[in-house]
Formats: C-alpha cells, structure tokens, sequence
C-alpha cells in the first residue's frame, strides 16, 4: 500500500479551498535510523564490556591453601587485595615468558591475612572495584531493551492497534487525499431529494457568504438516515467530493476501546484537528455506537465509557463556530434509539432520509453498476428494475456482480438477460440445491403446492402477474416458488389487496389438501405471513369492521439495547379474546374463498401442475397461456 502525503488545505480567493501537496522534508540520518540507533548504541556497550574483560592480564588461578604455603615460603612478590578475589605476582619465573607468574585466589575471610603478609616481606595495596558500566547494562539497559523488543514485536503482530498503544488517545479518523478517485454525485443515483437536501451543504461549504449575507448560518450536523445498503457513506463520500475539501472518516466504534475515557479524548483530537484543517467534513458512520440513549443498565463498564463519548461529542459540537467551515456529516440505520441531545436544533440540524429507490432509481442505479459490464443486445435493464422491488443500491451491485459471475461460469461473451434472472433468484431465494433431489412423491406434492399459489394469483382481481414459478430447491428449506412482478410501484394496499394477498399465500396449503386429502408441513412460512398480516389488518390497520377504527398493542422499545422486546397490552381480555375471535374468521374466510376457487378451477390447477412438474421451472408467459387454455375450455 502505498504511504498517503500530507494534503494540506488553505483558504485561497473568496474563502475557496486551495489544495497543494506538500512534500516531507528529507529526515536526518538517526530519524531514519529509527530504533536501529539506540540497538547499535546497547551493542557498542556489550562489547566494550567484554572487550575490557578480554583484555585484562591472564592470571593462574590456585587455591588458597597454596596461595598460603607461597607466603609461608617467601615466594609471594605482592598482591592486590580486591574485594573477592585477590591477585598478584610470585617470585617464580614461568619459564615459557620468562617473567614473574601472576596468579588469582579466592580468599576466606581471614583477620589476620595483612600481619601474615607483613610478615614476610609481602607489598599489598587494597583495591575498590568498579562494577558501574556491568551493573548499567545488566541491571537497566539490557532488561529493558528486551522489554521493548517484545514490546515492538507483539504491537507488529497487533497491527496499528497494538503499535499505537502510547498514543491511545489518538483519534482514528482517516484522511481522504485529493490524489484519490473521487465520487461525486454522477456516482449516487436513486436518492434525489437526499442529494439535492445535500447541495446546500456543499454550497455552504463552497461560498459561505452568500448565505451569510441574509445572516443564515452553516448547518452544524447532518444526520443521513436510511436502511442498510441504501447510500448513506456513498452520498457521504460525494459530499466530500463535490466540496473539494478535507474528508475525515471515521465509525462510531473507533471511538470506542477497553479504557475509560479514551473516547472522549479522539473526539477532543478529532475536532481539534478538524480545526486546523478546515472548512471540512467529519463523518462519523454507525453513529448510532455512541449516540444511544442515555439511561439503562450499565453493563460492565461499556455503558459509563460511551455516555463519556457522548457527552464530549454533544460538548464539541456545541463549542465550534459554524464560521470556521465544519460540517459533521453521520450515517445510521436506527434513529429511534438515538440519544434526544443528539437530535435536537443545533446539534444535528438536518435529517436526511435515504430512502429505498423507486422503479427510476433501480433502474439509474442499475445503469451505474452496468455501465464497465458486458451487456447482451437483449438485455433490458427496466425490467431488471421491475423484478426487484423492495432492493437497495447494494442489492442491486450485488445482482450485477452475480450475473456478471454467472455469464463468465457459462463462458458467456456478454451477459445475457437469463444471467440476470439467475441473479435476482439466487439474491432472492439462494444458490440452487443441485445435490437436493426431491423423491418423485416429494416432486409432486411441491408441484401442487406452487400451482395452488399461482392459480389464486391469477384468478384474484388485485393479484400481481405471476413471473416465473419453480419447483426446484433453493436456500435453505425453500423447495419451490412463485415469484409475482408488480406492474407498478406501491405504496398503500387496500383492504381488498390485502384479503388478495392472503388468499395467494393460502393457495399452497388448500391445494394440497383438495388433491392429496392431507396437508404437509411445506405451508409454515406461508402461514406465519398470512397470520401476521390479519393481526395487522385487525390490530394495526383498523380494518375490522367489528372492533372499529381502534388499534391494540403498543411495541415495546428497549432505550439502552434499542430493539423491540415485546408489546404493551393495552386491552382487556375480553378484546384479547375478541382479536382472536376476528383474526380466525379473517382466515377461515379466506380460506373457504380459496377452496371456492381451486376446486371450480381443478382442472387448470390439474394442468398447471402437470407442466410445472415435467419442467421445473415456468415463466410469466406460460402461465398465463395455460390459465387462458384450461380455464377457457
């Protein structure tokens, strides 16, 4: 990877942002060195040590008994007593130098050793030893030197983490430079409103005055909400890039780590350095790490460190001057469990919701993710858009990136729209199960099931056109579909789509039961959706006529974990059993109109299974055709 420069940025003519890479100044030679100098330096002394150990006077070591029979004889010339040893010289030649032996003995501790050595003529000397350079190197620099090579080596087997322990203060936020690609907002599609809410952010940033000439003031914060996927960090990224300032990124996590306290300090070092760096950007993803509710259940630890982080970004955000050209830009999926000081006029002045796309927006971001592929002649993205109702941007790069994987398998010169399709169904329902084969009776039970949902979506008035049905496995535990394609999008269901709805999802379980005389356990799914949708459509909706225009139970939001744990129950048990009563006459209902049609229609249910078993798989245009035929004749 290669080392970013320093970018610095400077005001230049009407406040505008004037970029310039700066160099590094050539490092002296003990910078580049490094930790290499100070490693030379503990070396040069180890062997300086043992140099001047190497080169004192060898002496023949004896014992002290002899050393005594030596001085007993006159023989000792003298000797230095030292501290633990003692060293001197005979009056014996050795006769390879022909110079005075040197000997060395350990004494015992012995009073009377200076009147014995005075005795016989001995010269002494008493001498303090000097252990200050052995003592230095063993006692404090070898010890620690080898601390701090373990040190070293453990924080480069942690990564940046562990190799930037001492500066554990120090925000973590990444600095985009300008020699990066930018994205800009040709790059975003799909959130309209979101970038034109965004465009007066980059003009506050572009040319302050002309908003504060009518006194108006830069908004402080920014706050993007939306579902996962939809372009939150994307639309971030082209603010940055079509303001042409400095880009601070940086998650709510980072913030976080096991001392308390070091949160607030990268948000003291994250604005600081803002400071010196503006106009720019802070964005901070995932704000919803930090930015939780106040209150609750601490829990070991974590809750007091991220209330500290907290209360120093509500500090900072107030403290800065909106004159100065920062603007803090977040991004979160759950704004419901966001703290209220967060929200409140001031701090984060906007909230821009990215929303999902509509059909235009899947299909401009579907141009955008297509645009370096390899697309067949036949290949037409709208409808591509059409079939994927419901999906976000990073949906759709992820069906593109699958068909693109799709046609290079199939050795492909161009990717086809049937790669396409593969792609949806794969996103959809999973990879297909070519090792799952279905025993012939398991095969034919599936095709019943699928033909049932298909033919009620076919015979109900407000039912979307059935696309493809399928009777192969998928994922996990799905042995077949039906998938349905919207004619157009919606936002609102009436009751009588919401009645059509439950009658489609009920057509699997019914038509097993009118051709077997049994029901399997291959209608589970179908009825957790077709009984949640009836509580809804009588708890929710108002849709009941006989419990009126009412709705019953309250989620139950948690402020400190920030997920719903339950609901409040607001009713008496005698609406509790009212609800149940309607909710079960909602459905025998439909399902008594679901049996009217199968069993009036057997022979087109007959047919469609036939074929759907003998192929597999069924499009939109067969279906329809076979429906036509045998309902026709």
């Amino acid at each position: 990877m290669k080392k970013m420069k320093k970018v610095d940025f400077q005001l230049g003519p009407n406040n505008k942002p004037d970029m310039h890479v700066n160099s590094p100044p050539e490092k002296k030679l003990w910078q580049k060195q490094g930790p290499f100098s100070i490693w030379y330096f503990v070396v040069m002394l180890i062997l300086l040590y043992f140099f001047q150990t190497a080169v004192q006077v060898k002496n023949e070591e004896i014992p002290y008994s002899q050393f005594q029979q030596y001085l007993q004889a006159d023989q000792i010339d003298q000797c230095i007593i030292k501290e633990k040893v003692i060293v001197g010289t005979l009056k014996i030649t050795d006769k390879k130098t022909d110079k005075p032996r040197r000997f060395i003995t350990v004494p015992l501790r012995d009073p009377s050793l200076a009147n014995a050595l005075e005795k016989h003529g001995v010269k002494y000397s008493v001498a303090v030893e000097s252990h200050f350079l052995g003592n230095l190197l063993f006692t404090w620099i070898i010890p620690f030197a080898v601390i701090f090579l373990i040190w070293g080596y453990l924080g480069r087997k942690m990564g940046s983490a562990g190799m930037n322990f001492l500066n554990i203060g120090k925000n973590k936020a990444h600095i985009h430079a300008d020699n990066l690609p930018k994205v800009t907002f040709e790059d975003v599609a799909g959130a309209d409103d979101a970038k034109q809410e965004l465009g007066e952010v980059i003009e506050f940033l572009r040319n302050p005055e002309h908003f504060q000439r009518l006194g108006g003031r830069m908004p402080k914060g920014v706050l993007l909400v939306g579902s996962p996927g939809t372009g939150k960090t994307l639309l971030a990224r082209a603010v940055s890039g079509e303001a042409g300032v400095a880009f601070f990124n940086i998650s709510g996590s980072d913030f976080i780590e096991m001392f308390v306290g070091v949160g607030a300090a990268r948000v003291r070092d994250l604005f600081k350095e803002a400071r010196a760096k503006s106009p720019c950007i802070i964005f901070i993803d995932e704000l919803d790490a930090i930015g939780r509710q106040r209150g609750g259940p601490v829990a070991m630890g974590g809750h007091d460190e991220r209330e500290q982080t907290l209360n120093q970004l509500l500090v900072e955000m107030d403290g800065f001057d909106t004159g100065k050209g920062i603007v803090v830009l977040s991004a979160t999926n759950r704004p419901d469990v966001l703290d209220k000081a967060l929200l409140r006029a001031g701090r984060f002045d906007r909230q821009i919701v990215v929303d999902k796309p509509d059909l235009t927006g899947r299909l401009d971001i579907l141009k955008i993710h297509t645009r370096d592929l390899t697309l067949a002649p036949d290949v037409d993205l709208g409808i591509v858009a059409r079939r994927t109702p419901g999906f976000v941007g990073a949906d759709l790069a992820n069906v593109a990136n699958e068909a693109a994987i799709l046609g290079a398998r199939k050795n492909h010169e161009a990717i086809t729209t049937a790669d396409f399709e593969a792609a949806i169904d794969r996103v959809l329902a999973g990879p297909e199960k070519k090792s799952s084969t279905l025993s012939p009776e398991e095969k034919h039970r599936v095709a019943y099931h699928e033909s049932g949902h298909t033919l009620v979506a076919e015979l109900v008035p407000t039912g979307d056109p059935v696309h493809k049905v399928s009777i192969i496995p998928r994922g996990i535990g799905a042995l077949g579909y039906t998938m349905q394609l919207p004619e157009k999008e919606k936002f609102l269901a009436t009751k009588t789509e919401l009645l059509d709805q439950i009658a489609i999802l009920l057509g699997g379980r019914v038509a097993e039961e009118i051709v077997f005389s049994d029901i399997s356990t291959g209608a589970q799914n179908d009825l957790e959706r077709s009984s949640e949708l009836v509580r809804n459509m009588v708890c929710t909706y108002g849709m009941s006529e006989k419990l009126g225009l009412l709705t019953f139970g309250k989620k139950t939001v948690s402020p400190f974990l920030g997920n719903e744990y339950g609901q409040e129950k607001n009713y008496s048990e005698e609406t509790a059993r009212q609800i149940d009563a309607e909710v079960k006459a909602v459905v025998e209902s439909s399902y008594k109109r679901v049996h009217t049609l199968l069993t009036e229609n057997r022979k087109a249910l007959d047919g469609l299974a036939a074929r759907l078993e003998e192929k597999e798989v069924l499009d939109g245009d067969e279906v329809e055709a076979i429906v036509k035929e045998l309902i026709s004749s």
